[in-house]
């Protein structure tokens, strides 16, 4: 069986933010990684440890001091805002510990935001953002706004809407952070079978070594640098 092709690859990554009247304080120090299309990878370490900042260069929403970032076989790391957030719309969807949902906005609207910034017909968007939402297993609840939904279904609810432009990549920050036992077993259920059964590349943010079990593969932070990457432990 050949060799998935390449979805990401970062090399010599760098990021320090400026304090005024200070020197820079560096956060992630000349990180290497390569991620193929398909992969479902665990990113674990300390608070501190500069993985949270590494999820946001990997998702277009920060950029790096020094170092490259190629997304697709394109060098994202010097890109404008305008591009960038035309990268992250197209490629990427994101799933957040908060979930992130517009209070005052229904599920279907919520679920079809990332299509009506892509500029998609609103008959159209509604459309998609149904299926997506019976896919997830809400399709009866697409009107219910977010304060009369569970974590557990507002965190479905971020995932179908992560899903809206068939993203190759899903960045989830600590998603089950805010959930029960059961409720997280089920939203890393969801996960595994968008990864065996859609192909979807998954990177997830985890402090839960449980949680870090459904990935395939453990990358582990300290002080900025990654000290650990292999397979995760069945």
């Amino acid at each position: 069986m050949a060799a998935a092709a390449e979805l990401l690859r970062v090399s010599r990554l760098s990021k320090h933010y400026d304090v005024p009247g200070g020197d820079p304080v560096p956060v992630l120090h000349e990180v290497d990684l390569s991620v193929a299309a398909g992969e479902f990878l665990a990113i674990m370490g300390p608070s501190g440890s500069g993985k949270s900042t590494f999820m946001n260069l990997l998702g277009c929403l920060d950029a790096p001091t020094a170092g490259e970032y190629w997304l697709q076989g394109r060098n994202v790391a010097g890109l404008a805002p305008d591009e960038l957030a035309a990268l992250r719309n197209r490629l990427i969807g994101f799933v957040f510990q908060g979930f992130n949902l517009l209070r005052r906005v229904s599920a279907i609207d919520n679920v079809a935001l990332p299509l009506l910034y892509a500029g998609i017909p609103r008959a159209a968007r509604r459309a998609r953002a149904q299926v997506l939402l019976d896919q997830v297993g809400l399709g009866s609840r697409a009107a219910a706004l977010p304060n009369q939904l569970s974590g557990g279904q507002q965190q479905r609810v971020a995932i179908a809407r992560a899903l809206a432009c068939e993203p190759a990549l899903i960045l989830a920050d600590e998603p089950t952070g805010n959930l029960d036992t059961h409720t997280s077993q089920e939203i890393m259920g969801l996960f595994t079978r968008l990864n065996l059964e859609r192909g979807i590349t998954i990177a997830l943010v985890t402090h839960e070594a449980d949680v870090a079990r459904y990935a395939r593969r453990l990358v582990r932070f300290v002080d900025g640098r990654v000290v650990h990457d292999g397979e995760v432990t069945p």
